[in-house]
């Protein structure tokens, strides 16, 4: 209940440990956040250990032996030994303090060679154990994956024994059949085993970095860079949490196993491994169904403990699948929202005009739009340059920065462009604004459109690789997680993945600055309370605690996290289909949070996607972006019809 004390006892301890020559390194971890970040270390292991840092796939097979604790130490240095000598390497993450190792090993099981390495080591490492006085399973059981081996370290008396006294309960051998006793050897019915090799041709550069073992060696099997993204999860099951972290926003809605991670996983697993249930691959209907109610938010590639990345999936997926096949009219009328903003655009006083009669809710649905979703007015194509000119006019500073305006910014709400270029200019940075017309393809990217997506990119990539290094700061914090993350993945170039190393969000790059000693002074008083609505892009390419550190250092008192994905997601939640279920994810974290809030707190939701929600939610409480909220001033007065200055 006292930090202080806390904080004191630590400190009491770590000096003790120094004296006692007992420490190497230590220091207190007061804030909440990297507390979060370091027991995940632990929690995660199994997920962790199922992917080498060199790249490369580990099994189980040997996790789980156990000796006693003062005979570890000789253990170890044998198994590793015996690793060594049968080309593997073997993961260790607990639990060294009862004697008990939990391990996965690099065995190569598609192949012949494999297995049988497999079967020789498995059998060696059993007779390893028993020699040091342990035990083959020291806290899972034996089951399938150990039973064989049972006679290695018990007596043919008491294997004897254990079949008589099963034989009581279980005459007819119907209970478990195959384990203790009579079992099936541990390389039977192997999921890896004869699966046939396919080539999975992808728009995505999966390629994981190639392991190389401590003799120098490579792989003795690589599979394609699809088979081992998808093969990823390993069935840890984090994605099924009530609480704690983003993902699975579509499973905190339904409660339904399929509609989580793990469960679209598995059915891409099956895909890959060409089970009998899903023989279709690309064209398989089973896995269009499964990825569905999957939002995109890539939550999953942060939170999910061996990072998979079911966005990424579901786009590659998408690409095929509807290769040569007609699309959802949505894909058209969401996907290629940065063109619709072009040509709105030109006319957008006519066309915010007939947003407000009943034929905007007809044309709507026939675009596969929800007619429950409220349209925003749109900007004329001159709006944001007017908003950013007035923001910057006499104003200079001494770092350059580039900001990129995106294409939701530009059509939708440019008054945020302006926002954020004073609040970069009151900070000394001088401020240079990206005028040409580079896009994302975000839009693209999420219906898995991705010829079209690797265009827009490829243009991004020749228009902001500039020669410099100037930091990119991008004010969707969707379209910054797509340069950053996308780019590169999708346009595997020296340029783009020159971009991607200079592109920040917004409230990461005023984040940097806040740590360099920057204190935000915008010229309106903040309230005390701040509703937070963080977008999964930003916090899952860009990590969560930016906006915190910020609106701390800018005075706010209480920042109330709402946890979680706002529903919308891009195009998701504007689709028909996908409404109701957009509004069950947002009353998992987003609708609480606003209800329970202050009527003088605001909302803070970068994202236009969460913007739209919250409206959709609380038209009284309008989200706002940090930059509006840390605005300096003066604002220029907006408005989004064209004048007829700007229309001459």
């Amino acid at each position: 209940d006292d930090p202080d004390s806390v904080a004191a006892a630590a400190d009491a301890l770590l000096d003790k440990l120094r004296r006692n020559g007992r420490l190497v390194d230590g220091r207190l971890a007061a804030d909440t956040t990297e507390r979060a970040s370091l027991w995940r270390v632990r929690e995660d292991g199994a997920g962790l250990s199922s992917r080498l840092a060199s790249g490369g796939e580990s099994w189980p097979g040997w996790e789980d032996s156990a000796v006693a604790p003062e005979n570890l130490a000789d253990y170890l240095e044998d198994f590793r030994a015996l690793l060594d000598r049968h080309g593997l390497q073997g993961v260790m993450y607990g639990h060294f303090g009862a004697g008990c190792m939990h391990i996965r090993i690099t065995y190569d099981l598609r192949t012949e060679e494999g297995r049988q390495v497999f079967r020789e080591f498995t059998h060696e490492a059993a007779r390893l154990v028993v020699r040091h006085g342990g035990s083959l399973s020291g806290e899972h059981g034996d089951g399938r994956a150990r039973s064989e081996l049972l006679p290695v370290m018990y007596s043919a008396r008491m294997m004897s024994a254990f079949r008589a006294f099963r034989t009581i309960w279980d005459p007819q051998g119907i209970l478990n059949p195959g384990s203790l006793t009579d079992p099936a050897r541990i390389d039977d019915d192997l999921a890896l085993a004869d699966v046939p090799e396919r080539t999975w041709r992808t728009h995505y550069d999966l390629h994981p970095i190639e392991a190389v073992r401590p003799d120098g060696a490579r792989p003795q099997h690589t599979p394609a860079p699809w088979v081992h993204a998808v093969q990823g999860c390993i069935g840890v099951g984090r994605c099924r949490a009530d609480s704690g972290g983003v993902m699975c926003p579509s499973y905190r809605a339904t409660r339904d196993e399929k509609d989580s991670t793990r469960g679209r996983a598995r059915v891409l697993q099956e895909m890959v491994r060409g089970a009998r249930t899903i023989e279709q691959g690309w064209k398989s209907e089973e896995v269009r169904e499964a990825l569905d109610l999957c939002l995109s938010c890539k939550a999953c590639s942060t939170d999910c403990p061996a990072g998979v990345d079911m966005a990424t999936y579901k786009s590659e997926f998408f690409s095929h699948y509807y290769d040569g096949t007609r699309r959802p009219v949505s894909h058209y009328s969401l996907g290629w929202l940065p063109r619709w903003l072009r040509l709105t655009g030109l006319a957008a006083p006519l066309v915010n005009a007939v947003l407000r009669t009943s034929l905007a809710k007809r044309a709507a649905a026939l675009g596969g739009i929800s007619p429950d979703r409220v349209f925003p007015p749109f900007a004329s194509r001159r709006a944001w340059k007017k908003a950013v000119r007035g923001a910057l006019r006499g104003r200079s500073g001494s770092t350059p920065v580039v900001l990129f305006v995106d294409t939701f910014t530009r059509g939708l709400r440019p008054e945020v462009a302006g926002a954020a270029a004073r609040v970069l200019a009151s900070a000394d940075q001088q401020v240079m604004s990206c005028s040409a017309d580079a896009c994302c393809g975000l839009t693209w990217i999420s219906t898995g459109q991705l010829d079209t997506a690797k265009k827009k990119l490829s243009h991004a990539a020749r228009t902001l690789d500039d020669g410099t290094d100037r930091p990119i700061v991008v004010v969707e914090p969707s379209c910054a997680a797509a340069l950053r993350k996308d780019l590169p993945e999708l346009v595997p170039t020296e340029a783009a993945r020159r971009v991607a190393a200079r592109v920040h969000s917004f409230a990461s790059y005023l984040d940097t600055m806040v740590r360099n000693g920057w204190t935000p002074a915008p010229a309106q008083p903040l309230p005390n309370e701040i509703v937070l609505q963080t977008h999964c892009h930003e916090y899952s390419v860009f990590g969560a605690g930016s906006h915190r550190r910020i609106l701390t250092a800018a005075g706010v008192d209480d920042v109330r996290d709402a946890v979680g994905c706002c529903g919308v997601a891009g195009n998701f939640g504007f689709e028909k289909q996908h409404h109701d279920i957009s509004m069950k994810v947002a009353e998992t974290s987003l609708a609480p949070a606003l209800r329970a809030a202050d009527d003088d707190s605001a909302v803070v939701t970068d994202g236009f996607s969460c913007a739209m929600q919250v409206a959709q939610i609380d038209v009284s409480a309008p989200g706002q972006h940090l930059a509006e909220l840390l605005d300096p001033g003066p604002r220029m007065p907006m408005n989004n019809a064209i004048s007829e200055e700007e229309s001459a």
